[in-house]
């Protein structure tokens, strides 16, 4: 099941003990008779000397065939960089394609003097990076927090490695049941739902009308930091960088509004296609019909996330609603700050409330104008960062049920000391850990068993081993090649009748 531990059991016994990159076919095997299909430099390759040979016979080969020795690394064998550019007549470097590359690996191959040579392969870092104003200059420190303005490092969502798997959510209509929405705004116009029926942006409980026009803000707020549209120069970048925003209005220009509205506003977006209900409301009576408005929603399988409450209250005795419905497809959200601390008006519960995420100094679209932005607290926030992550989940993975996906949400928290006795996961959201689970194939070897870790390139993963599913040890942490893989085998699986693996995002 995908949504589970990626842990697997093997009945296997001897094991070679030795890390291998996936897809090794020996020296030749790299790159040969054609140009590199891997990114890698074009003009450098590595090279090691073979075992015996004179390292001058080496140095006269590389001088023959006009090349130049750019690093040499002693206490890797006398591993060397060779640089292959040639110069002309008139002193010009003349640059290499792909092909001549190629010929370059396999001159050196057949030479008798290298044990083998292979290109300078091209890493990338595992991030993707929005050029949005506010992402780059650091004040979306939610998405990445490298301290600036006082923040902890890493107290953060580890968007831009989470984006490195998934950022799109076309697909996916969330449902902000709120104050409405600014359709015109610069960083949510082209994110807007449309009904297809008649062109309409969503609904408002108030009029009865198609016109869920945001006369407060709140909604607008929201909105971006679920999804305003990313890489596009203005503003902010939300979670999702594309996703179909269904502004359903119930709340005035107060932020006031009734159970009955809002309860218009579920059926509206339950029976014209919405994924995911955004609920940054509360309200401290239980309501039957408010309850069985969101059990219908349960029965089709709609996301509900909403807002702990900011009162500074421990909900398990003090209970607000929607948030303490017990519902297997809700998930409760309180706040968190930038120093991975609980926000001070943030309502908790060891029982109520599922996760913190952040809620605390969060700059997102306002509804002032269309190129308006501001600063908003609250567990309001915090519910639309959980409302954002579940929607890029939504879309990796369709076919998950909703109570399955909030397990996978939960599973991926990074757990801090102070959120533990606060919340039921006793952590604070991380998107990339929710998105970057890998892949765990298992087979008996020839001499034991072999795990083969898949992901995207350049994310790190941590195998781990158990005898009983509770208590692991990690066997390594390695980061996957431009393959997209690694491949390991456990040397102390001989004679074990059963070992149980798994592997999970590393640090």
């Amino acid at each position: 099941m995908v949504l589970t531990n990626a842990t697997c059991t093997c009945r296997c016994k001897g094991v070679l003990g030795l890390l291998l990159v996936a897809g090794w076919a020996g020296p030749s095997g790299w790159c040969s008779g054609a140009a590199p299909a891997a990114a890698c430099h074009p003009e450098r390759i590595l090279v090691m000397p073979r075992p015996g040979v004179s390292i001058h016979s080496l140095n006269a080969f590389h001088a023959a065939c006009g090349r130049q020795v750019l690093r040499t690394y002693p206490g890797l064998g006398s591993l060397q960089l060779v640089g292959l550019r040639k110069a002309d007549r008139s002193g010009s470097a003349q640059a290499y394609s792909g092909q001549q590359l190629s010929e370059a690996l396999a001159a050196y191959r057949a030479s008798g003097l290298v044990a083998w040579a292979e290109p300078d392969y091209l890493a990338r870092a595992a991030a993707v990076l929005p050029n949005d104003p506010y992402f780059q200059n650091g004040t979306q420190w939610w998405l990445n927090n490298y301290g600036q303005n006082g923040g902890v490092p890493d107290a953060d969502l580890d968007a831009p490695e989470a984006w490195d798997v998934r950022r799109s959510a076309a697909a996916v209509v969330v449902a902000i049941v709120d104050s409405g929405l600014r359709s015109t705004h610069e960083d949510l116009a082209a994110n807007l739902w449309r009904n297809p029926r008649d062109g309409t942006p969503g609904f408002n409980a108030l009029t009865g009308r198609h016109d869920p026009w945001d006369d407060n803000g709140h909604g607008t707020h929201l909105a971006g930091i679920i999804g305003a549209v990313a890489d596009n120069s203005r503003g902010i970048a939300g979670l999702a960088w594309q996703v179909q925003l269904m502004p359903c209005k119930f709340l005035d220009a107060s932020g006031n509004g009734y159970y009955s509205d809002a309860i218009a506003c579920i059926e509206f977006a339950r029976t014209n296609g919405a994924h995911i209900l955004n609920l940054s409301w509360t309200g401290t009576e239980f309501s039957l019909a408010l309850s069985n408005a969101l059990r219908a929603a349960q029965a089709d399988g709609l996301l509900i996330v909403a807002a702990a409450g900011n009162d500074s209250a421990n909900t398990d005795r003090l209970p607000v609603y929607p948030a303490c419905f017990a519902l297997n497809n809700l998930v409760a959200v309180a706040a968190s700050t930038r120093t991975d601390e609980v926000w001070a008006s943030s309502n908790y519960g060891a029982a109520s409330v599922h996760l913190f995420a952040p809620g605390a100094a969060i700059y997102s679209t306002s509804a002032s104008s269309d190129a308006a932005y501001q600063n908003r607290n609250g567990t309001s926030m915090a519910a639309a960062m959980a409302t954002g992550a579940l929607t890029l989940l939504r879309q990796h993975l369709p076919q998950a049920p909703a109570s399955d996906l909030i397990a996978h949400l939960l599973w991926a928290v990074d757990q801090r000391p102070v959120f533990i006795g606060k919340c039921r996961s006793g952590g604070r959201l991380n998107v990339r850990k929710a998105l970057d689970r890998p892949g765990l194939a298992l087979r008996p070897s020839s001499a034991g068993c072999q795990a083969r870790v898949t992901g995207p390139s350049g994310h790190a993963y941590v195998l781990s081993v158990s005898s009983n599913l509770s208590s692991w040890t990690p066997l390594l942490t390695n980061t996957t090649g431009p393959t997209g893989e690694w491949v390991f085998e456990d040397r102390a699986a001989v004679g074990v009748p059963i070992r149980f693996y798994r592997a999970v995002p590393g640090p």
